[in-house]
């Protein structure tokens, strides 16, 4: 019997992914993972609104795997989350996070991570998703220099250039 890791990922790292066109490594390091409503409803329903590709090549991504939605009850939500300074988004990724007793959080926000860490959740973003999958063979080196590259490059992907090239040098030894 293969154990499956309980994944929940907010807004960020699936923004990335899909501007990157990179959502396959999540099923490649995770196998599943859990997608709440409200990131759900700001990522691809408002951006498909908005007319943001991303947010289309998120929703065929999702309909393709069949990802689970996922939905919680304010009610549910633990009293030292609903009192923390997050999003609706941060906040229900970490409610569902805690009540799933999940392995681990995929976010970029610093404040959410924060919040995370402090509630005993792993926490991933999307630099270390790539970093994971170049260090587990997903992909290679010259690919891994190429997705930081676009990145650091991007002006719709706000991740601070300074990270993406010190995290460049230290893995890739560059």
């Amino acid at each position: 019997m293969t154990y499956e890791l309980r994944v929940v990922s907010d807004a960020g790292p699936l923004i990335v992914l899909a501007k990157l066109n990179l959502l396959h490594l999540l099923g490649a390091l995770y196998g599943r993972v859990q997608i709440p409503r409200s990131v759900y409803q700001e990522v691809v329903i408002e951006g498909m609104r908005a007319g943001h590709e991303d947010a289309r090549t998120l929703y065929l991504f999702l309909e393709q795997t069949g990802w689970p939605i996922q939905d919680i009850a304010p009610e549910e939500i633990p009293a030292d989350l609903r009192a923390a300074r997050l999003d609706r988004g941060e906040r229900e990724t970490l409610a569902i996070a805690v009540v799933l007793g999940s392995d681990l959080v995929l976010m970029d926000e610093t404040v959410g991570r924060e919040v995370a860490r402090a509630s005993g959740l792993a926490v991933r973003g999307s630099l270390g998703i790539l970093i994971q999958a170049y260090r587990q063979g997903a992909i290679d080196a010259g690919q891994l220099r190429l997705y930081l590259a676009e990145i650091a490059r991007r002006q719709d992907i706000w991740v601070h250039p300074a990270l993406v090239e010190r995290l460049r040098r230290d893995v890739l030894g560059e």
